[in-house]
């Protein structure tokens, strides 16, 4: 678990525009220094455009092997890519019920609405385009993809403003990310921001989107959903399908059947991101959301300039 920091601002007590502002402050101020230096592309990650080869490093994507100069060295080359100039971001962003949902620093969604900021932020510069496609379950908002500072506050004002889902909807990611598959874009990055909870119909559209595009999952979750305290008889309830249960965490085998499901929940997510090409960053309501931002945006440049990304 990460250290603790200053939670990204509550959506429940702000006003969108105080949000904004508040978010705006503390996410430039922390990364904007992560992006100086040369263009390196996908935030910060390898282009499309064929460049030179260089010995692999253990981490390097195995799909840029470059085989020839591998067979002629008999060392393993990797083929380094050129950084594409004007990059073409979507953030896909799960608002569904379950995210209504928080017992730590902030709510889940408070904390998916600073990630999407922070990939918005870091992105926006140099003509790149941002779009984004907010999904609750009950609705699907697309924004289309356009270059500028006012087009990126305008998609965080709009994650702001956006109503919560009422409980019962269920969400659905996989078909907000079938939005992405036609008509058929440019390479590019997409962000997906959601806690992956449900069924796994999100595999298939992300699995089909990485052969042209880079993909980062950004994962959220609350501690309470990986483990349960000893507080004695709670009533559990699913925001998306409103079903209950009552619960006794008094009991020490109940406490560690919920933990072992959670667990294996959590690798069956993982799973799925890692089979469908995607990097994993994964946030949590207790931790310093921030730094483990910071952290992951430096592993990937470090892994364009060839070093190991974690």
């Amino acid at each position: 678990m990460s250290r603790r920091s200053s939670p990204p601002p509550s959506l429940r007590d702000d006003k969108a525009e105080v949000v904004l502002r508040k978010l705006e402050l503390t996410v430039r101020r922390k990364l904007d220094g992560l992006l100086f230096g040369n263009h390196l592309g996908l935030v910060p990650g390898p282009g499309s455009e064929a460049g030179e080869s260089r010995v692999y490093y253990p981490g390097d994507d195995v799909r840029r092997m470059d085989w020839f100069v591998t067979a002629r060295t008999t060392t393993p080359h990797v083929r380094e890519t050129i950084a594409d100039r004007e990059l073409e971001t979507w953030l896909v962003i799960d608002l569904s019920a379950s995210l209504d949902f928080g017992t730590a620093l902030c709510e889940k969604r408070d904390l998916a609405v600073a990630a999407a900021s922070a990939f918005v932020y870091l992105t926006q510069h140099g003509g790149n385009r941002i779009g984004a496609i907010i999904t609750t379950g009950q609705d699907v908002i697309r924004i289309p993809a356009l270059p500028g500072k006012a087009h990126g506050d305008w998609i965080i004002r709009k994650l702001i403003a956006t109503p919560r889902a009422p409980q019962g909807v269920r969400g659905d990611l996989g078909a907000a990310l079938e939005q992405l598959r036609r008509p058929e874009r440019k390479r590019g990055l997409i962000v997906v921001v959601s806690d992956f909870l449900g069924d796994d119909s999100w595999v298939r559209p992300l699995t089909g989107l990485q052969a042209r595009h880079d993909i980062i999952g950004v994962e959220v979750l609350d501690p309470r959903e990986v483990e349960l305290p000893n507080i004695g008889l709670v009533m559990l309830t699913d925001p998306e399908s409103s079903q209950q249960i009552e619960v006794q965490t008094s009991h020490a085998r109940t406490r560690e059947k919920f933990a072992a499901e959670a667990a294996a929940q959590r690798a069956q997510i993982a799973s799925g991101l890692r089979h469908s090409g995607a990097a994993h960053l994964r946030l949590r309501t207790d931790g310093d959301w921030l730094h483990d931002i910071m952290r992951f945006v430096a592993d990937r440049r470090r892994g364009a300039v060839g070093g190991v990304v974690r």
